[in-house]
């Protein structure tokens, strides 16, 4: 062999030797897939021990990654769970502390209409550094009855395809989240993205495919149709799995698995139907929610480790262990923003400050105790005997439970009793007043006000109900009306169709021409300002 041919022979096999063979190896920085469910308890899955739910696709990212046992939202329901998430910061920062509702709902909250676009979130983030972002399935970041919210696009998201957004914004079908996001992934697989895929499941109403209802019709009615939710949702995360192996890209993609808070409650037998504007049609009702949370105290609404502890899986292939169960490193949802930047060497603003931590380290497979301690506030309804803590702190081992002017605490330690079932409080005073310093402290830093530009000018142009005069009788008072308004609101949108009136006012005759008394302006649902304003027609 001369030496042109020995020169080229050597070039060949160095080629072959060094030269990228998937695309992985030829884009280093990692893609980031965050699929979040709704509403999926702890329990919720077959891989945490349910008796009869079957989560293969989820339980096969267990097997091939690490399911960690201690993480956190930082609210019980929707809106500021992900706002949490989105920002890396508490959402009482941004007087977000229940879920976006019609805009005079959270004028009497006192919340802004959505989320401010202007605060810092991982989306704006990660397309800064280069990345592709998409964001398909729920929003809730404001709601579908709010004139003006921004976009999905205003927030650093390049593609977006949703339900629950604003009232200008197009309503996507429930069912095309997996189907979307698949082709964002083919369309990107060779450059680095990151994609939120928002299921809808198990969220109310219950809309199940014809063929999970027909997989379980060994089931009895109630479960069956929560057995078939939950193989949607599962049959969606299998999906995303599918597109990235036939991409080629699965080993440089992080996937993340968890869900906004824990389950639903279950509503009586009459709640069998649920009406809901991003659903084409009535579904399943409250009835049929029947989520575990896994033996943990409380549920959706609560700050009790039911409704804030909730699955969170990892696989990022060559970092984080396969088949691993981590039972000790704490994590929340304002971790997700600096732990995910520092895994793509994403560099965040000097001037950013987030509640979280980076423990890209516990990504890594080690063992990591957080430094900060995690707060929460919760301003919703207490109709539960497991809602009633308006506060919460954890610090290290402990958490202290509180009502919002602290005289009622319940103080666990989680380490030992997962399931909050012995209050500590009298064990040991100096903890709990330790915690509740730091709690109240916390409080006093958070916003009183709304910013003006977080506020739907258009629908809070409305003139706000009148009060009666002095010495007036009022056929009812306003704020009863109001408290009954956000309690019989089951699916949560803002506005009581007519199953929801009937089933919260169960015990008064002539109810379907009261409602349409009622209905001003004959959309067949009420408003808040209907509602509480009752006139005749």
């Amino acid at each position: 062999m001369n030496l042109l041919h020995l020169d080229r022979f050597l070039l060949f096999i160095f080629t072959v030797v060094v030269a990228p063979t998937t695309h992985a190896s030829a884009n280093p920085r990692p893609n980031v897939v965050f699929i979040f469910a709704d509403d999926w308890g702890w329990g919720d899955l077959s891989s945490h021990g349910h008796p009869w739910l079957k989560t293969p696709h989820i339980d096969r990212l267990a097997c091939e990654g690490t399911d960690f046992h201690q993480f956190n939202v930082l609210n019980p329901v929707c809106s500021p769970s992900r706002a949490a998430a989105m920002t890396g910061m508490f959402p009482s920062r941004f007087g977000i502390h229940e879920h976006f509702a019609a805009p005079a709902q959270n004028l009497a909250r006192n919340m802004p209409d959505w989320l401010d676009a202007r605060a810092p979130n991982y989306a704006r983030f990660f397309q800064q550094a280069g990345y592709r972002t998409g964001h398909f399935g729920k929003w809730h970041l404001t709601n579908r009855n709010t004139h003006g919210a921004p976009e999905p696009t205003a927030y650093g998201f390049d593609e977006f395809a949703i339900f629950n957004g604003g009232a200008e914004t197009a309503s996507a079908d429930l069912h095309a989240t997996p189907e979307n996001a698949a082709k964002f992934i083919a369309a990107n697989k060779d450059r680095p993205f990151y994609l939120n895929v928002w299921l809808h499941e198990s969220h109310l109403p219950h809309v199940p495919t014809k063929a999970s209802l027909e997989k379980w019709s060994h089931l009895d009615e109630q479960k069956r149709v929560y057995a078939a939710v939950i193989t949607d949702g599962d049959n969606a995360v299998g999906r995303v799995l599918q597109a990235l192996d036939s991409a080629g890209i699965a080993q440089n993609t992080i996937v993340i698995f968890s869900s906004d808070n824990g389950p639903e409650t279950t509503a009586p037998a009459a709640q069998r139907e649920s009406r809901d504007n991003d659903a084409k049609a009535a579904g399943y009702g409250g009835y049929y929610s029947v989520g575990s949370s896994g033996g943990l105290r409380g549920e959706k609404r609560s700050l009790f480790e039911g409704g804030i502890r909730v699955p969170f899986l990892v696989r990022w292939p060559g970092h984080t262990p396969a088949g691993v169960i981590n039972n000790t490193t704490v994590l929340t949802a304002v971790d997700l923003l600096p732990t995910l930047c520092a895994a793509a060497g994403v560099t965040l603003p000097p001037d950013y400050r987030s509640d979280g931590e980076n423990l890209l380290r516990a990504l890594n497979g080690d063992s990591v105790r957080r430094t900060r301690p995690i707060f929460w506030a919760w301003t919703g309804k207490a109709a539960d005997p497991h809602w009633w803590p308006r506060l919460a702190v954890r610090d290290g081992d402990w958490k202290l439970l509180l009502t919002a002017d602290a005289q009622r605490v319940a103080l666990h330690r989680l380490t030992t009793d997962r399931a909050e079932a012995v209050d500590l409080a009298k064990d040991h005073p100096e903890i709990v007043a330790r915690l509740t310093q730091l709690a109240l402290a916390w409080k006093a830093t958070l916003p009183t006000t709304v910013d003006p530009s977080c506020i739907s000018t258009i629908d809070r142009s409305v003139a706000p109900v009148a009060s009666p005069a002095p010495n007036t009788p009022a056929k009812k008072a306003t704020p009863d009306r109001a408290a009954a308004f956000t309690r019989m609101d089951t699916n949560h949108d803002g506005v009581l169709a007519f199953d929801e009136y009937l089933a919260g006012i169960k015990d008064a005759s002539n109810l379907e021409q009261r409602f349409k008394n009622l209905d001003k302006n004959s959309d067949e649902k009420l408003s808040l300002e209907e509602f509480v304003t009752p006139a005749e027609k």
